[in-house]
Parts: C-alpha cells; sequence; structure tokens
C-alpha cells in the first residue's frame, strides 16, 4: 500500500473509516470478563472495508474491586484481599466475499487471586468465539460534511457469534473453585447489530447482541460429583454506544480518542426447567480509548480503560472491576 497523500482522498477516507470502527470493536465484550463469575467470553472482531484479512492481539489486566450482590448492592471484598486476571486474545478475520467475513478470537487466561487467605493461580484457554458478519453497504459510508440526507445513514453489519466452551469451567475437571475459572461451560449464540457513522473527525458507534445460551447435563461441580441435572444459563443482552474523534498528525498517522458506555444484563437462568434465583447477572461500565494509527494505515495501536463506579444499582450479582488493555492491530488489502 503506498503513502496516503493527503487527508481528504478517497482512498484515505475507506481505510481511516473502517479501521476506526474495527478498533473501536475488537475488546469490547471482553472487558466484561470476570474469573469468578465464569470468565467471560472471547470479543467481536471486525475487519475493515476492502480489506481481506486482519490480525488482532490484546493483553488485558483486570483488577477486582468488590462486588454487587443480588440486590446490586455494592459490597467490598473482605481485607487483604486481592484478584487479578490477565487475558491474553488472539484474533484473526478474513473476507470471504465482497460483504461477507469471518473471524475467530481465542483467549488465554491467567487468574491470580488471594481471598479470605485462599490462595489461587491458574491458567488456561478461555471461551473462544467464532463470528460471521454481513456487510449492508457496498461502498464507505464516512462523509467530511452532510450535504443531503443520505450522508446520515450509517454502515450496518449484521452478524451472528458462536461462543464455544473451550475454558476450565466449575462442571469440568482440574477446578476447586471459582477463582480457577477461565470459561463458562455453555455454548451460545448471539445475533449482533453494529452501526457505525463517521461525519468527520466524529465516529459515533452503537452496537448490540442478544445471546441464549444452549441447555447442558451436569454431573459435576468444582471437581465433585453431583447427582446429575439440566443446566442453562439466561438469554444475554449486551448494548453499548460510543463516540470517537480523529485527529491527523502531520506525517498523516491518526489518533483517535473514544469514550463509550456498555450495558450488559444476563436473565435468571434453568436448573431441570426451575428458575435458580442465584443465576443471571448485570453490570455497567464506561471504557476510554486512545488508538493510534499508522500513515498508511494498516497498523492501529490501541490503549483501553474500563470502569465501573463502585455504587449501588450498576450491577448485580457481578465483580466490580477495572479493566486496562493494550491492543494491536494489522490489516492486509
Amino acid at each position: 500500500m503506498t503513502v496516503i497523500p493527503t487527508s481528504s482522498s478517497p482512498c484515505l477516507k475507506q481505510v481511516s473509516c473502517g479501521l476506526v470502527f474495527g478498533a473501536a470493536l475488537f475488546l469490547s465484550q471482553t472487558l466484561h470478563a470476570a474469573s469468578c463469575c465464569g470468565g467471560g467470553s472471547a470479543s467481536s472482531l471486525v475487519l475493515p472495508k476492502f480489506f481481506t484479512q486482519m490480525y488482532a492481539s490484546s493483553f488485558s489486566f483486570e483488577q477486582y474491586d468488590g462486588f454487587w450482590n443480588t440486590d446490586g448492592i455494592y459490597t467490598e471484598d473482605p481485607p487483604n484481599s486481592d484478584l487479578n486476571q490477565y487475558r491474553l486474545n488472539l484474533g484473526y478475520g478474513r473476507r470471504l466475499a465482497s460483504n461477507w467475513q469471518t473471524s475467530v478470537v481465542v483467549p488465554y487466561v491467567w487468574n491470580n487471586n488471594t481471598y479470605s487467605g485462599l490462595k489461587s493461580n491458574t491458567n488456561g484457554l478461555g471461551d473462544m468465539s467464532v463470528n460471521l458478519w454481513y456487510e449492508t453497504f457496498d461502498e464507505i459510508m464516512c462523509v467530511y460534511e452532510v450535504r443531503e440526507f443520505k450522508d446520515l445513514m450509517p454502515a450496518i453489519y449484521l452478524g451472528t457469534s458462536l461462543t464455544l466452551p473451550t475454558g476450565k469451567s466449575p462442571y469440568g475437571s482440574g477446578v476447586s473453585n471459582s477463582f480457577d475459572i477461565t470459561g463458562r461451560g455453555f455454548y451460545r449464540l448471539d445475533a449482533n447489530l453494529l452501526m457505525d457513522k463517521t461525519i468527520w473527525p466524529w465516529t459515533m458507534i452503537a452496537e448490540f447482541a442478544y445471546g441464549v445460551h444452549l441447555e447442558r447435563p451436569v454431573n459435576q461441580e468444582y471437581g465433585k460429583y453431583v447427582e446429575p441435572y439440566d443446566k442453562q444459563l439466561g438469554n444475554r443482552r449486551f448494548g453499548l454506544l460510543s463516540l470517537g474523534y480523529t485527529a491527523f498528525l502531520e506525517d498523516l498517522d491518526a489518533v483517535t480518542f473514544t469514550l463509550a458506555y456498555s450495558d450488559l444484563k444476563e436473565d435468571l437462568g434453568t436448573i431441570n426447567g426451575a428458575t435458580d434465583p442465584t443465576s443471571g447477572m448485570t453490570k455497567k461500565s464506561f471504557t476510554f480509548t486512545t488508538a493510534y494509527s499508522t500513515p498508511n494505515k494498516d497498523w492501529i495501536v490501541k490503549g483501553s480503560i474500563n470502569h465501573s463506579p463502585r455504587k449501588d444499582d450498576w450491577g448485580r450479582n457481578f465483580p466490580v472491576t477495572n479493566i486496562f488493555a493494550i491492543e494491536l492491530i494489522h490489516v492486509i488489502p
């Protein structure tokens, strides 16, 4: 790819617009991982328009700071608790056709926890995800100014994601307590809707997902055999809204600043068809991201901070966390 000559060239608009969107989405759902709640799930990966392949990696550090109980009341951890999770995500995306793309994200998780005198250090694969996306548009939807109604139309992506239970869950061997968990132990199928609109230098993104867990048989919990039963986690809803600003530097490399708000809710699950009152969860959080892209726009480096306020009713049945992440993304024409 040649160096792009001016910030107003069509090529720059195509490349930059796609990268702003694709970079904003990688790791978005991963920011809701939690070792003591089942490891979370890998995120979606979106390939920019007119590119054929994408390689992405991220490393995150998640620090726990209390939890919300089942009534949504914030509760501090016991004194001298130190709860941490580290996660490496490796992702690959490939274009299948002009408007179709697929991707896979593989996480590896390290847990390092001290809680009420109990120390635990475990590691292993997290839950992988396989994704399929359809782009409903055939041309770049970014604009520098709004001249007519169609300039307000966003780029819309429709997709589906399958989460695979490749991590350590409470229902398999090698797990003795909740701090050993790196996965949730359930298949989940998500329907995804992604919308992006850029009116330079501003970018607005909305992401929505609805997931259904598949029921599974259980005959052991935390390494101990129990009377067999069937369990299903509740349906999951995830929403994210973000606003970003991109500044072009002297050599046409660019820096993007993004602030996002996300809301994750999971309904009550069932055990042998009966409602499980101990299940379900809610978490709301904010994410601030800074991304740098090279002049050719084929490399992006990102730093992200995800924060959940330590206040009542910002979550339920879920730990309060701060997550720090760094990402590296490379796209190929």
